[in-house]
């Protein structure tokens, strides 16, 4: 049980400074189980709290676990240089909160993207020696072979890596097509291991995970949800 001060409370959820958080409830925006409250010192229960702001209700939340289904054209970036950041495909308050995303996807590789407040669960969803599987779907330049599969599950020599780096599973989907798992998250790391491989990645997309998949989440193109503790427990599956 956790009680924090109602303008306490606004600033952790990201609405901004403590004195504008302050002003919205003196100007009486904030409402909790239909009453406005104006007391923005008053000390209330966080666990399982909802209150409404601007005529919309939330819940309070600790820390935040969202999945995206990354479009094409945005920068998993806090600071984009040359395309618009998938934060702001998120209401503005996640951006206030620091949130992130875990990992990156490419401005032009699409699918499941995790982003968070919580240092400690990005950092264990990123590091390679959790062993977080992430499967990625490929379309190629050219014809997939047996040879080209064979080779990415051997493994291939990529440029700064001190040594070979090969896929978990890697799976022929339709002639121009694999279906490739990696667990390590190198910098664009399904590209150049095609590259390395004899082949040209033309299209990305990461559609599971651990074993949580895009199609479970039923997210179209640039949207996203909050994760709940099931759908959680599948990312470290």
């Amino acid at each position: 049980m956790s009680k924090q001060t109602l303008e306490r409370i606004l600033q952790s959820q990201g609405w901004g400074t403590r004195r504008y958080c302050r002003e919205l409830v003196e100007d009486g925006e904030v409402s909790i189980a239909g009453e406005t409250v104006s007391d923005c010192a008053l000390k209330i229960e966080t666990d399982n709290l909802e209150y409404t702001l601007f005529g919309e209700t939330w819940l309070f939340r600790e820390h935040v676990y969202i999945a995206l289904n990354k479009p094409p054209g945005y920068e998993c970036s806090r600071k984009p240089s040359h395309h618009p950041g998938v934060l702001s495909l998120l209401p503005e308050q996640f951006t206030l909160r620091d949130v992130q995303s875990v990992g990156r996807l490419d401005h032009d590789t699409t699918g499941l993207l995790l982003m968070s407040d919580d240092g400690t669960f990005i950092h264990t969803q990123s590091s390679p020696k959790h062993h977080v599987p992430k499967l990625y779907v490929a379309s190629t330049h050219d014809p997939v072979t047996p040879e080209l599969v064979t080779h990415l599950l051997r493994g291939v020599k990529l440029h700064d890596e001190p040594k070979p780096l090969a896929a978990v599973s890697c799976r022929m989907i339709d002639p121009y097509q694999i279906e490739i798992v990696l667990e390590q998250g190198k910098y664009h790391q399904v590209k150049r291991m095609l590259a390395a491989a004899g082949n040209h990645c033309t299209e990305l997309c990461r559609t599971q995970i651990g074993k949580l998949t895009l199609d479970q989440l039923q997210l179209a193109d640039g949207e996203w949800c909050y994760l709940d503790a099931a759908q959680l427990s599948l990312l470290s599956a």
